[in-house]
């Protein structure tokens, strides 16, 4: 069985951030996988080279927080993430959640990220941008 695009995606993902050159990677995919491109991979390629990737450092993305699921009025789960993308890359991974909840009750009177308001989301993301612009 073929892999999919995300699947293809996330290696093309792993292999910019190891900073893998073209000759690099397709080396990795003929020794570990026996193919000379990603579409040419099953499943059992993929996990192979996917695997290598990960012993090499890479980590894929994901998400690290509690879905509160869909609420109407509420931040979307997508935006609660993204905050917790921003906040993560702002304090450059030093500050976890407790202390992202302790700013959102500082700055938005929020006491926890369940209660951030649908209109309120883009703000808050915003001022993470902005801070971390102003940080690098």
């Amino acid at each position: 069985m073929t892999v999919s695009r995300n699947q293809i995606s996330l290696l093309h993902v792993a292999k910019a951030k190891l900073g893998l050159t073209d000759p690099e990677y397709r080396t990795v995919l003929v020794h570990l996988a026996g193919v000379t491109t990603s579409k040419e991979l099953d499943t059992t390629g993929f996990e192979a080279v996917l695997g290598f990737f990960q012993y090499m450092g890479f980590a894929p993305l994901s998400a690290r927080g509690a879905n509160y699921g869909t609420r109407r009025g509420m931040a979307s789960f997508a935006q609660i993430e993204l905050i917790r993308t921003l906040w993560h890359e702002y304090t450059g991974g030093q500050a976890g959640e407790e202390e992202l909840t302790k700013w959102l009750e500082r700055c938005w009177k929020i006491s926890s990220m369940r209660f951030l308001k649908a209109e309120t989301a883009p703000k808050v993301i915003t001022a993470l941008k902005a801070m971390k612009s102003r940080a690098a």
